[in-house]
Order: C-alpha cells, then structure tokens, then sequence
C-alpha cells in the first residue's frame, strides 16, 4: 500500500505528463513518462501509482470528459485550463473506477491540493466544485 504523501507525488506527476500530452499528443504515456524519470527523483511506488492514473485515465477519457462536461455547469471542456481540467480527470477517474482503494472525499481533496499548487487561485474552489457533483451524481 502507498503512503498518501507518495500517491500526491504520483499524481502530481501524472499531472505533468498529462499537461505535456495536451501539447504532444503523438507522444504515448509511456515514453513522456520515461522522460520525466530522467529529471525527478521518486520512489518506485510512486512512479506505479503514476502508471495507473496515466492508464486510467487514457483509457477511460471520454467518458471521463462527458463525466467532466455533465457536472460543470457552464462551462465547455474546450474553455476550461488545461492544468484544471487534467487535475479533474485524475480525480474523476480515482472517484469513478477506483472507489475501493481511494475514498471520493480523498480524492477531491488531493485534487484540491494540487490544483492550488498548479491552477490559479480560484482553481481549488472550482475543482471542488465540480468533483463535488460528480461525487455526489454516484451516490
């Protein structure tokens, strides 16, 4: 089992690799993955945790992003901070297909985080928001 303090360093990870997808988009998963263990020092635990969010995520991203679209209101993916909205997928995908190992509330939580780390200001209240919903659509 991961410790949480790792898992924030695998998805902030996955996050990066997701970021720098929307503008390599050629590039697999795997092979920007691999770059980014050339420049940053992790545990093995972390690098796998990483895996499966960037796998996770990939395979399930459409229906991710109409998961994403149906609880945002007022806003279209294609208007949305790329940084925010892979925050979200990551989220979304913990919160959908990996509620046995990782409580929604975590989820959201970690994502808050990281969107406060890497958004804007308001990007953990919006974040919040729509994770929030989808949460709450599941239940």
């Amino acid at each position: 089992m991961i410790v949480p303090k790792l898992r924030r360093q695998s998805r902030e990870l996955a996050l990066q690799v997701l970021f720098q997808q929307e503008f390599s988009p050629t590039m697999p998963f795997a092979e920007a993955l691999e770059r980014f263990r050339v420049y940053h020092q992790a545990p093995a635990e972390v690098w796998q945790y990483a895996e499966v969010l960037l796998n996770g995520v990939n395979s399930h991203k459409d229906s991710l992003d109409q998961t994403l679209q149906a609880n945002s209101a007022h806003w279209k993916l294609e208007r949305m901070a790329l940084v925010e909205l892979n925050i979200m997928r990551i989220a979304a995908f913990e919160i959908v297909h990996m509620a046995d190992e990782v409580p929604g509330k975590t989820a959201i939580n970690e994502a808050v985080e990281v969107s406060k780390k890497y958004g804007s200001s308001e990007s953990g209240s919006y974040v919040n928001g729509v994770l929030d919903q989808i949460l709450k659509s599941l239940n």
